[in-house]
Parts: C-alpha cells; structure tokens; sequence
C-alpha cells in the first residue's frame, strides 16, 4: 500500500486506512491499471503459443497464456504488492527477488518441454519459446507496455518468418525402425539413403536367430536437409516386398 494512503495511529503502533476519496481513486485506477497489464501479457503469451499449437508441439496457447499471465502477476507483486511495509523502520527489501525467481521457474516448465529420445533432440524452440514469453510477461507487469508488444511481434516473426525465409538451411532428423530377413536388404537401404544426401547419424542393428532363418531389426536416426527432403516411403517404396516398417518418425 502507498505511504500516502495508510497513516501510523500515534501511540497505537498500528496502521489505520486513510479515507482521502482522491487516494481511493488513485488505488482503483491503480488496480484497473494493473487488470490491464494481465489482460494484455495473457493475449501477447496465447498469440505466441497459437503458432506452437498450430505446429503441435507440448506446449500450445493455454500454457503460453498462464506462463506470461503469471509472470505478470509475480512481476506487479514484486514492483507494488510490499510497498505498505517498505518504509517501515528496520525492513529492508529486494523489489526484484520475485521477478529473479520466476526466471528460475521458468527453467523446470522449459525443460519439461525437451524431449531426448533415440539420440534426437525435441522441444528447444517450444522451451525457448516458453522463457520468452516469461520475459514478455514480466516486461508487460513492469509496464513497459512498447517493449513488451514489441518483444512479442519479433517472437512471431522469429517462429514463423524466419522459418520461411530460411527453410533451406538446416538439417531436419527422422527416425527408423524395420526388419528384413535379408542381410543385402539393410546395405541396399543404406545405400539409397546415402544416394539423397541423407546423413546416417545412428545405426543399430540387431541379429534375432529363428529356426528357419535370421531376423535383422535395425533403428536409424536419418538427417537430410530440409530443401532436398525426400519422403522416406518412397525412398524405400522398392524394397517393401522385403522388409517391414515398424515406425518413421
């Protein structure tokens, strides 16, 4: 609470309301103030998180929306919710403790995002994604409106145009899992991979011996750069008659 609306009753040690109608006023367009700053971070974090739900990834709008909601609301406590007890004699406070803990926070959702798996990597960009919008949140809470608005667009722009523009460049990973009872089957299929430019970062191949013949499972992770991306089905279209497919990913 402001200084100027609370007074010390003298003697009393205690703290009384001050009814000055014109500080009532200031409090109220204080509080419509600070509905505004969470309304407006709340759109700015679900506009950022539509382009991930659009995308389907972990992360979609209602999560942008409560991460840059939240990160509003801790950032308007820390800069006004103390200020009733700050100017007390012996109290000493760090207005920006609650906003340096949120980024903290933060990190736990963000790495929640990150998927490892068959040494392929997902979720980065949703994570990141995520502590921007922290960042948008915080920065609407302090309002600092321009910024924020600001921080947001070039977000979208990051997610979307930049993606566009540079979608030549860069290397996209699958993953494979098949089985063939025939040893040449697995180096025919190597080979054609190789002929498109795709990359074999991880190859794993097992021997599973039955009574009449061997099985070979074999996992690849596959990197091919997103311009000459072929599709893996149509790559391997002539060895379907000796092979099965479990999983392409």
């Amino acid at each position: 609470m402001p200084a100027a609306m609370a007074e010390r009753s003298s003697g009393s040690g205690r703290w009384t309301i001050d009814k000055d109608p014109h500080l009532t006023i200031h409090s109220m367009n204080m509080t419509l103030e600070f509905i505004f700053r969470l309304f407006l971070a709340g759109v700015l974090g679900a506009l950022i998180g539509l382009d991930r739900e659009y995308r389907a990834k972990e992360a979609g709008y209602r999560t942008h929306f409560l991460v840059s909601l939240g990160s509003a609301l801790l950032m308007i406590l820390s800069q006004y919710g103390f200020m009733a007890v700050i100017d007390h004699p012996g109290v000493s406070l760090d207005p920006s403790r609650i906003a340096s803990q949120v980024v903290t926070g933060i990190g736990f959702i963000g790495a929640g995002t990150i998927i490892f798996q068959k040494q392929i990597v997902r979720g980065l960009t949703t994570a990141a994604g995520i502590w921007v919008t922290s960042g948008i949140g915080m920065t609407i809470g302090a309002g600092m409106y321009w910024l924020g608005i600001s921080a947001a667009v070039l977000t979208l722009m990051g997610l979307e145009l930049l993606s566009y523009l540079f979608k030549s460049i860069g290397m996209r990973s699958s993953y494979m899992e098949f089985s063939t009872t025939k040893r040449e089957v697995v180096n025919a299929v190597r080979e054609r991979l190789l002929e498109h430019d795709f990359i074999i970062a991880s190859y794993q191949m097992e021997q599973v011996n039955h009574e009449s013949a061997a099985t070979y499972q074999v996992t690849m992770v596959i990197k091919a750069r997103k311009a000459g991306e072929h599709d893996l089905f149509d790559l391997l279209h002539d060895f379907q008659d000796d092979m099965n497919i479990y999983k392409v990913e």
